[in-house]
């Protein structure tokens, strides 16, 4: 980007975007309009909502190119009936209310800054019910536009049995399983996670073939014996601080078979901490969620390979949409 004062103040002033698109979807905007076309006074009585507010944001929205807007009549455009209507199998609505049930968290940066501590509770932890849901499904609206790309980039052929490490609702496992027919894949994750991925997994037909074993993988004793010829750690890494994302690394090593490879995948920083941009971002999320979590380098989970043993460790060449990166080792 090249900075200067216009470039300064749409930066400053783009969460307004983001906030309008956050309302639009929780409020279930682009699911009401779904194929056809609704005034602002229809929509309002659906939504039991103020007619002047409620024709405010359909303007914008249309502003945004999200809406149509024909004499006075509201339709959604093709992109938005793809990705922002609960009708359409490709909806994408619940990583958007994760970053919504993140706003208040990054208003209060500068307190978490100045003091080190997270000024929110773990995602994954909440005691929300609907909270928990979008962050679970928002990894899954996440995954699984990457996961197909990854699963012929992998190569599964030789293994058998894939362990999807906090593999959430199972994404990962699911693709790598699809695209390798031989490969049965156990997604080990906390207890609150079971219901969330046993539908996804079922919603493929992979019932048979993947697994829920509910755990932790902070506990000093995870329950995980060496039965793995694969490991995905995916996204996992950075909600702790080092000398955890170490352990963790430990224990999946220690159930990963000889010869077997293990895979970590996160946003990866460069060596100097100070970029890319999303990786550098992210870090400070952690800062806000998590009492010692970060972004790690290439260098850094280089060396969390090395301190388990793991040979042949290379940066896999992928062109994520998101960002993120893929390291690859052995275990001798």
């Amino acid at each position: 980007m090249i900075w200067n004062k216009g470039t300064l103040i749409e930066t400053s002033v783009n969460y307004w975007k983001s906030c309008t698109l956050h309302t639009g979807v929780k409020l279930d905007i682009f699911t009401i309009i779904g194929t056809g076309n609704k005034s602002s006074e229809e929509i309002a009585a659906k939504i039991n909502g103020d007619s002047r507010g409620v024709s405010t944001l359909l303007n914008a929205l249309t502003a945004m190119e999200l809406l149509n807007k024909t004499e006075g009549r509201f339709t959604n455009t093709d992109f938005s009936k793809q990705f922002l209507s609960k009708e359409s199998p490709d909806y994408t609505g619940y990583i958007i209310m994760h970053h919504h049930h993140l706003v208040p968290s990054w208003a209060e940066m500068p307190a978490s800054v100045l003091s080190g501590n997270p000024n929110r509770t773990s995602a994954s932890d909440t005691d929300n019910e609907r909270e928990r849901e979008s962050f679970l499904m928002g990894m899954y609206n996440m995954a699984s536009g990457i996961a197909p790309m990854y699963s012929k980039i992998i190569d599964f052929r030789d293994c058998t049995h894939l362990l999807d490490l906090g593999g959430g609702p199972g994404t990962y496992a699911i693709h790598f399983c699809l695209n390798n027919p031989e490969l049965k894949a156990t997604v080990f994750d906390l207890p609150t996670t079971r219901k969330f991925a046993e539908k996804t997994i079922a919603s493929f037909d992979l019932s048979e073939r993947i697994r829920f074993k509910q755990g932790s993988y902070l506990d000093e004793h995870t329950g995980l014996e060496q039965e793995y010829d694969a490991i995905w750690l995916s996204h996992i890494l950075h909600g702790e601080g080092p000398k955890a994302a170490e352990s963790i690394v430990a224990k999946a090593v220690h159930a990963l078979k000889p010869g077997g490879k293990i895979l970590i995948h996160e946003f990866i920083l460069d060596n100097t901490m100070d970029g890319p941009l999303f990786p550098a971002l992210f870090a400070l999320n952690m800062l806000l969620g998590t009492d010692s979590g970060q972004a790690y380098s290439e260098e850094q989970l280089r060396k969390m390979f090395e301190k388990c043993g793991i040979s042949n460790i290379e940066r896999l060449d992928v062109n994520s949409p998101n960002g993120a990166g893929i390291m690859i080792g052995v275990k001798p």
